[in-house]
């Protein structure tokens, strides 16, 4: 694979925990605009920028898109964020109370994406896609990383542990308790050399962001009649992480109608498919069953037939939605109902507990994680994982490393 080491802009000395935020698509505005409160140098200014905006400006307006630009200029202009002199690598680890883990930050090559090097597990959606490929454009930056992993390569391991032995560019815990440590990485050469080894990348999470970023080097590409393949749009910026390296949690669901049905209606049609036994039990011990909580009671669902050997079918998330959320409760695309809601496993089944207790929903479902190996046998195989199969924490943090496209 080839990765391309970058002049990043990065925040000043001591600005590193202030500038740090969550990712765009993991807060709503409201949530956005309570963490930046107070900090004019949170990098929510510039993936929400909505927040800066009267209420009323909806998500897509232009206005929004022009004032991402605004601020990323501003905290550019005012010292905020400095320019690195020389393209470097970085490690990037982020720490989760016991769970620490490496990645590599560097430019991938929108060729390797479009020629399938770089695989991708999920659809996107337009209108998101579209989104991100107007931030890419307008702000000319990728203002937050594509999160990638790889096989695991010795080679890259060793490297990435000597660099963390070093002194750190930046160290610092957010709000949420995670530990973030970024090192610079100058001598550039024998990374990219052991990444050579490494015969794919595979999209995490990140779908939209990776999208977008080929998107507009496709069309900057197009429009120059000199183009040579060497040019910063066609890197776009992503985090790396060998597979050992990362932690998936489940991606649990959350009904919030039983499809004109009665409790006994739904419970017939489920003990057609599936041994259901009261079990108290709120997490499945390994693939293949499912845990459902519904008039606060726990409930083991345990397939009655095979289950099926391919990528796609033998996923829990497709037991659950092939068996249950399908035939039983109408939901053909979790995508588009308004019948379904999502909640990643970090919130734990306290919180499916809780919806389903509040009569924000009537029942939910706890699932076995996805494996980072079903995840690269799904994308060796061209095939996609329903919508929300995985949910991987911690998340990268947006403004600590930016890459513009000049």
């Amino acid at each position: 694979m080839k990765i391309n080491p970058f002049k990043a802009w990065r925040p000043a000395e001591g600005k590193a925990g202030d500038v740090a935020s969550v990712p765009y698509d993991v807060v709503n505005t409201q949530q956005a605009a309570e963490l930046a409160a107070g900090n004019p140098d949170s990098f929510l200014h510039v993936v929400r920028a909505e927040i800066d905006l009267p209420a009323e400006t909806g998500a897509y307006d232009n206005a929004v898109y022009a004032k991402a630009a605004e601020n990323l200029k501003r905290m550019m202009d005012d010292g905020t964020l400095i320019r690195e002199e020389q393209p470097c690598f970085y490690l990037y680890s982020q720490q989760m109370g016991d769970h620490l883990q490496y990645g590599i930050v560097a430019g991938c090559h929108i060729e390797d994406y479009e020629n399938g090097l770089i695989k991708i597990h999920e659809k996107t959606r337009k209108v998101k896609e579209q989104d991100r490929t107007r931030y890419v454009d307008e702000l000319n930056a990728n203002t937050g990383p594509v999160f990638l992993t790889c096989k695991d390569n010795d080679l890259v391991s060793g490297l990435m542990q000597k660099e963390a032995a070093t002194e750190p560019l930046y160290h610092f815990t957010a709000p949420d308790g995670i530990i973030h440590t970024v090192w610079k990485i100058e001598e550039t050469g024998v990374f990219a050399a052991a990444f050579a080894a490494v015969p794919a990348f595979y999209v995490a999470d990140g779908h939209h962001r990776s999208a977008s970023a080929v998107s507009v080097g496709r069309a900057r590409r197009e429009a120059n009649p000199n183009h040579t393949g060497d040019e910063p749009y066609n890197w776009f910026l992503a985090v790396i992480f060998p597979e050992s390296q990362l932690k998936i949690l489940p991606y649990n669901r959350v009904m919030l109608d039983l499809n004109n049905q009665t409790r006994e209606e739904f419970f017939q049609g489920l003990e057609k498919s599936f041994s259901v036994v009261e079990s108290g039990k709120k997490v499945p011990d390994a693939p293949g069953s499912v845990c459902m909580y519904i008039n606060k009671t726990w409930f083991e669902l345990t397939p009655k037939e095979a289950l099926p050997t391919d990528p796609v079918g033998s996923l829990d998330v497709s037991i659950l939605q092939d068996r249950i959320l399908a035939p039983l409760l109408g939901i053909d695309d979790p995508r588009e109902s308004d019948h379904i809601d999502f909640v990643g496993g970090i919130h734990g089944t306290a919180e499916l507990e809780r919806r389903v207790d509040a009569g924000e929903a009537v029942l939910a479902f706890s699932l076995y994680p996805t494996t980072i190996a079903q995840l690269m046998d799904v994308a060796d195989a061209n095939l996609l994982m329903p919508p929300k199969s995985t949910w991987f924490e911690p998340k990268l943090r947006s403004g600590l490393l930016v890459n513009t496209l000049d």
